[in-house]
């Protein structure tokens, strides 16, 4: 195909002259402006972002592979989205990232891009806004870091981090020691060492067809995380003068074979909500209930924390993506396309390296529906509960709700000793959605009172309109459709309701009647939206809800089979000035 870059820099007049001018500028010659593919790598580094501290090595890498491919490699900076660090929420900018990315794709003369991130809502950003811009794309993710090293036992960044916390506030742990885990819970840079949301999001990238293959589980510091960035540089050069675009990978198979492996992982609920929002960039058809068919066909095929015991670099010693793709092949659409220009079939390859890490279909770790989508009055359009990291026998449970109108309210009250509360009761935190957050913060993993925590009680069934961490776990139920502050029915309950979890009717409701609950919502407005002006108020008048993926309704589109990747000639050539 045609190169998009020549639209810049060919023509014989004064646009042509003023773009040509410009990258010379950067330093470079006549000959490197000569019909090459220009690529551009997208780098979110940024030091306030410790997952993304290494990208400028990787974009290193990156450059290389695109020069020794015979094109020429220009990299620029985006948004960087980092969950520890950025308040209320990475959540409330990821589609503020995505319409960066998008936008600087569309508005500069690239025939492809490589996307560099590693915080979990950088990728699903980078991903979204290449999808829209539609030119040729590849991901390079930075992989896991280092682990932690606490008392002898190598640690998961938060799924252990959630473990000493309530050993904390049980008395079993002194400040002096918590003070000593905070010195050696991040030792350098790169992402959650567990399957949290950037371990489950690089998973699935791969198995998508948006990353090369057995690229995702690399750790972040290994020489091959280095080697792997320059062959993807490489293959962008093929991707400009040859394809596939992003629509062309991105289809409903490729998203199904996502799902698959989602399930096979027991990864991050945070996921489902990033692949619909991408489904929804490209017009593929993606529901919730797709996730729901397809993990419960789905067993658990890999044995790491949170929802199991080992860590993401044991999941690419093991084998990484390729060898649990042989194992889930039965399962998959081996014909979809992939980034490399063949189909999934021919990443499919093996061996599996240690079957304490992946098992196979025939002898799994655990049963299928490692994720499920539950519905009923509470959440009409659904809401979302990882069974994996959850307590069998709180499947099927019915309790007493308390009630927490905010992460404010949940604050000062949930540790008194005078809060109404039983191993039987059912926490409920609303008014923490996409609207009501504002962004639906991973604030769904409730702590359990710090009274029963004494008491010995370490899961209950918790509810919320929010997300949770990937690296989270406990009988949590999620993203809640549609939330409290938009009028959802979760709105509508009082202290002393009773609730019912049935998750193998796949069924979530409130035991009063239709009428009462209508009542309660006439008279329970929702609250005020605290954005007047700026990035919130556009954010919370025009996201969607956690079952359409949390995206802007001005961005998603349908299959038209119109092409939005380039820029009108005319819009481009812009004044001729007698040439």
């Amino acid at each position: 195909m045609p190169l998009r870059s020549a639209a810049w820099l060919s023509g014989d007049d004064l646009p042509g002259f003023l773009h040509r001018a410009s990258l010379r500028a950067t330093g470079l010659s006549p000959a490197a402006l000569n019909g090459r593919p220009v690529v551009g790598i997208a780098n979110s580094w940024s030091e306030l972002v410790h997952c993304n501290l290494h990208l400028r090595g990787l974009a290193d890498a990156v450059r290389r592979g695109v020069l020794q491919a015979g094109g020429l490699p220009v990299e620029f900076p985006t948004i960087s989205l980092g969950e520890n660090l950025m308040k209320p929420t990475a959540m409330m900018y990821r589609n503020l990232m995505a319409m960066d990315v998008e936008e600087s794709i569309r508005a500069y003369p690239l025939d492809a891009v490589v996307l560099l991130g590693g915080c979990d809502k950088t990728v699903p950003a980078q991903l979204m806004g290449a999808a829209s811009a539609n030119v040729p794309a590849i991901m390079v993710t930075g992989g896991p870091a280092v682990p932690a090293v606490f008392r002898g036992r190598r640690l998961g960044v938060g799924t252990d981090l959630w473990r000493y916390a309530d050993q904390l506030r049980r008395g079993e742990m002194s400040r002096s020691e918590f003070a000593d885990l905070e010195q050696a819970s991040m030792p350098g840079a790169g992402h959650c060492t567990e399957m949290g949301t950037a371990s489950t999001m690089a998973t699935v990238t791969e198995a998508l067809g948006m990353s090369l293959a057995n690229a995702a589980a690399v750790p972040a510091g290994d020489a091959r995380r280095y080697a792997a960035a320059e062959a993807a540089g490489a293959r962008a050069v093929a991707l400009a003068t040859s394809g596939p675009r992003p629509v062309q990978v991105l289809t409903r198979p490729a998203f199904l074979n996502a799902a698959t492996v989602l399930a096979a992982i027991g990864g991050s609920t945070n996921a489902i909500v990033h692949l619909l929002a991408l489904a929804r960039r490209v017009g593929a058809a993606l529901t919730l209930d797709d996730f729901d068919a397809v993990a419960a066909r789905t067993p658990l095929l890999v044995n790491v924390r949170p929802s199991g015991e080992h860590l993401f670099e044991d999941f690419y010693h093991a084998g990484g993506v390729p060898a649990l793709l042989h194992e889930l092949k039965p399962l998959l659409d081996t014909t979809a396309l992939t980034v490399s220009g063949r189909s999934l079939g021919n990443q499919v390859v093996g061996p599996v390296n240690d079957r304490t890490v992946i098992a196979s279909l025939d002898d799994p770790f655990g049963p299928p529906g490692a994720l499920a989508v539950v519905r009923g009055n509470l959440a009409p359009r659904g809401a979302v509960i990882k069974t994996s990291a959850a307590s069998p026998h709180l499947m099927r449970h019915r309790g007493p709700a308390v009630v927490f109108d905010s992460i404010t309210d949940l604050a000062d009250r949930i540790d008194s000793p005078d809060l109404a509360v039983t191993a039987d009761s059912v926490l409920v935190l609303r008014n923490v959605g996409p609207v009501g957050g504002p962004g639906m913060p991973e604030w769904g993993q409730l702590p359990i009172p710090t009274k029963l925590l004494r008491a010995g009680i370490t899961d209950m069934v918790r509810i919320s309109d929010a997300r949770m961490s990937g690296t989270a776990y406990g009988t949590t139920v999620l993203h809640v459709a549609p939330e409290a502050a938009v009028g959802g029915p979760l709105a509508a309950v009082r202290d002393g309701d009773m609730i019912e979890l049935d998750l193998p009717a796949r069924s979530l409701r409130l035991d009063l009647p239709e009428p009462e609950i209508d009542r309660r919502l006439q008279h329970n407005p929702p609250p005020p939206r605290p954005y007047r002006r700026g990035w919130g108020h556009l954010y919370t008048e025009h996201v969607l809800q956690a079952d359409d993926g949390c995206d802007f309704d001005f961005l998603t589109r349908t299959v038209d089979g119109t092409d939005e990747t380039d820029l009108p000639l005319g819009l481009l050539s812009g004044w001729h000035g007698g040439w």
